[in-house]
């Protein structure tokens, strides 16, 4: 069983985005493991295993424009399930 089961997965568009500033923000705020964000003042990809991924969703939100999301469930594709 994993500790976190959701790969979430975004693209975040904005103007004067932060990468260091996003990814402590997600950091500290949502549990978690295997956080990536990179990017610029325009666009952050975001990579991230939670259990929570609509709070992901939330906060990106509420920066910028997301899109190309993508949330697989890992502990499915481990069964061998499409995820």
């Amino acid at each position: 069983m994993l500790e976190y089961r959701y790969d979430t997965q975004l693209l975040l568009e904005g103007e004067n985005l932060s990468e260091d500033a996003v990814h402590d923000y997600i950091a500290a705020n949502i549990p978690g493991d295997c956080l990536l964000a990179v990017g610029d003042e325009t666009l952050i990809k975001i990579h991230f295993h939670t259990n929570t991924p609509w709070k992901v969703l939330e906060y990106c939100a509420s920066l910028g424009e997301i899109y190309d999301v993508v949330i697989e469930d890992m502990d499915r594709q481990a069964r061998g399930l499409k995820g």
